[in-house]
């Protein structure tokens, strides 16, 4: 991609402001129509919102995107909308025990409404204070519990699929797993023995960045820097890995881009998140591979730096990716890295999802090196993040339709089985939004609103 120089943040408000008066309609419109027997909406079909999924993984972006929407107008019937829906609807997520991904569903909710009222946004009010800090307490230690043993003082928090599988996605989810450890909670098991939930943190990541992500050292046939694989299937006898592997990108040799961008965010917020913690938090965890806080920054921040370079490198000019860095059909886009995407060509589907979610991690790393005196580099990683959220932000990404239900057009789901809609006389999806997508153009719009406002930045702790 060609990062833009002179973009400021203050320059995407306008963008920003037009996003969230489309941001408004379309919420409201789906709370107006959307029954919540049928579960969660998860993706567009026809611009109207449907469900189909593994889990109800995407209720929380539902919740979410209205305390997103609140935060950025303050207009209160958002958050009317966000607090209703998670009183009302969220508490089985908090104690689901089969799946990886409680930061999705639960930092989206009572996350976001803890932080609000940590920021003096929504009244102060003990009882639903304590709420929502039981909530994260809860979700934090439950999403920990899902732990496999490996060699070497290594583990993961297993996906859905099972205690043999790590997704990359499960980075990003973890802040609820932080959020409950700065909270003061731990994970309770047999004969009252505690485990420390920002240890169980560390070790996660540290197993995600052995085996999911690619640092060019001769792995495999395909060990190219910052590639990131979607999931790592370990041998449950002895804890061995065996191979890498993919649900949803084309193959395991490939990279899978919402994949790579779970990690470019997921790693670039928990450095920030690391960072702000104390040398003794860190040395009292006697971690066998990390001697040191200093330690722990230098991977997160070498992980966010491969692999945000790998998506500036292997994306088209204006920074949004196509699905897999391997799709097949990209053979008969000659030199689209060397052109804009096209959400409209024949062959293979951009993923704006996927650009948005990395938007905001880049934005991070970004401002992450730039406070700590790497200025040149770390204005190269934030003039990214701008320059892929500019294109987002434009007509050719935002649904101005009234009657589409979605933000953020050109996501995609689940390419390899097929999922996603295809519109008449097209051979590929586009055109469609998911949950995920939406409520994150609208948290990579509230993070860049703040900055150009010289409001409080954005982090999920304090």
């Amino acid at each position: 991609m060609i990062i833009e120089q002179d973009r400021k943040p203050k320059d995407l408000l306008p963008p920003i402001e037009h996003l969230f008066e489309l941001s408004a309609s379309k919420i409201i419109d789906i709370e107006k129509t959307w029954n919540l027997e049928r579960g969660a909406p998860v993706f567009t079909i026809k611009g109207k919102y449907t469900t189909r999924g593994w889990t109800d993984w995407t209720q929380g972006f539902l919740f979410g995107s209205a305390i997103l929407q609140y935060d950025a107008s303050g207009k209160k019937a958002f958050l009317d909308i966000g607090r209703k829906g998670t009183v009302e609807n969220m508490a089985t997520h908090v104690s689901h025990f089969g799946v990886h991904d409680h930061g999705f569903n639960n930092y989206s909710t009572y996350g976001n409404l803890l932080r609000l009222m940590n920021e003096n946004r929504i009244p102060e009010n003990e009882w639903e204070r304590n709420f929502y800090t039981l909530a994260i307490k809860i979700s934090g230690a439950v999403q920990a519990s899902r732990w496999p043993e490996l060699p070497e003082d290594l583990g993961y928090i297993y996906s859905f699929n099972g205690p043999h599988s790590l997704f990359s996605d499960t980075i990003r989810t973890l802040r609820v797993l932080a959020l409950s450890h700065q909270l003061g909670h731990h994970l309770m098991g047999e004969s009252d023995q505690a485990t420390n939930l920002l240890k169980r943190l560390i070790i996660h990541a540290e197993t995600t960045a052995r085996f999911n992500v690619y640092f060019g050292k001769g792995r495999d046939f395909n060990d190219v820097p910052g590639r990131v694989v979607h999931e790592s299937i370990f041998n449950q006898k002895n804890g061995s890995y065996r191979n890498p592997s993919t649900q949803q990108g084309y193959s395991p040799f490939t990279t899978w881009t919402r994949g790579l961008a779970w990690i470019i965010l997921g790693f670039a917020e928990h450095l920030e998140y690391i960072d702000s913690l104390d040398d003794d938090e860190i040395n009292k965890l006697n971690l066998t591979y990390f001697q040191s806080k200093s330690q722990v920054v230098d991977r997160f921040l070498g992980v966010a730096r491969i692999t945000s370079d790998y998506y500036i490198k292997n994306t088209p000019l204006d920074g949004i990716p196509y699905w897999d860095t391997g799709a097949p059909g990209l053979v008969n886009l000659v030199n689209y890295l060397e052109k804009k995407a096209d959400p409209a060509n024949e062959f293979e589907p951009v993923d704006s999802s996927a650009a948005a979610i990395a938007a905001q991690g880049i934005l991070r790393l970004g401002r992450y090196l730039n406070k700590n005196s790497e200025k040149n580099e770390g204005s190269s990683y934030f003039q990214a993040g701008l320059t892929i959220a500019d294109r987002l932000f434009s007509e050719d990404y935002l649904s101005t339709d009234k009657d589409h239900q979605g933000l953020l057009l050109h996501s995609v789901y689940h390419r390899p089985n097929n999922w996603d809609h295809i519109p008449a006389g097209k051979n590929i999806p586009c055109g469609e939004s998911s949950m995920w997508g939406d409520y994150h153009a609208r948290e990579l719009a509230l993070y860049i609103k703040r900055i150009a406002e010289n409001q409080p930045y954005l982090k999920f702790f304090w």
